[in-house]
C-alpha cells in the first residue's frame, strides 16, 4: 500500500529545493513534533547516492537513522529513493501559486496507516513553515 501527503508551498522553487536537498536546512525541519529533532543529516544528492538524518526525541528516550539511496533525481523536479526496502517518489511542481511537495511512499507493516500519514503530513507541514520563512 501507498501513501502520499502533500502541501503547497508559497516559495520560489529553488528555495523550496534547497531546504529539501540541504543538510543544514533539514535538521531544522525533520521532525514531526517539538518533542523530536534530527541530529545528524547527510546528502549525497545524485542517482546512488546515500541520504541519512539522524532522528531523537529531545527527552532521550528514543532514537533512529532515516536512510537510503537516491534512485533517481531530477533536480527541482522529482527524486525517487529507496528505504528499508521500501519506494519513495518525492515531486516539486510549480505553479501560479507556489510550489506543491508531493511525496508517496511505501507503507510499513508495523504503525496504523493513519499514524503514518499523520506524522509524514506533520513533518512536511514543518517543512512548509521552513521553507516559507526562508523565502
Amino acid at each position: 500500500m501507498q501513501i502520499t501527503v502533500q502541501t503547497l508551498i508559497h516559495a520560489p522553487l529553488a528555495t523550496v529545493w534547497r531546504c529539501w536537498t540541504t543538510p543544514e536546512d533539514i535538521l531544522a525541519w525533520n521532525a514531526a513534533s517539538e518533542d523530536w529533532h534530527t541530529t545528524e543529516a547527510e546528502v549525497d544528492l545524485r542517482e546512488g547516492g546515500r541520504f541519512r538524518s539522524r532522528m531523537e526525541a529531545r527527552d532521550g528516550s528514543m532514537a533512529f537513522d532515516f536512510e537510503g539511496v537516491y534512485t533517481a533525481v531530477i533536480p527541482m523536479a522529482l527524486l525517487e529513493a529507496e528505504f528499508g526496502g521500501r519506494r519513495l517518489l518525492v515531486e516539486f511542481a510549480e505553479g501560479p501559486q507556489g510550489v506543491t511537495v508531493r511525496e508517496t511512499f511505501d507503507a510499513e507493516d508495523t504503525h496504523p496507516v493513519e499514524m503514518q500519514r499523520s506524522g509524514w503530513q506533520a513533518i512536511l507541514d514543518r517543512f512548509k513553515a521552513h521553507a516559507e520563512a526562508r523565502a
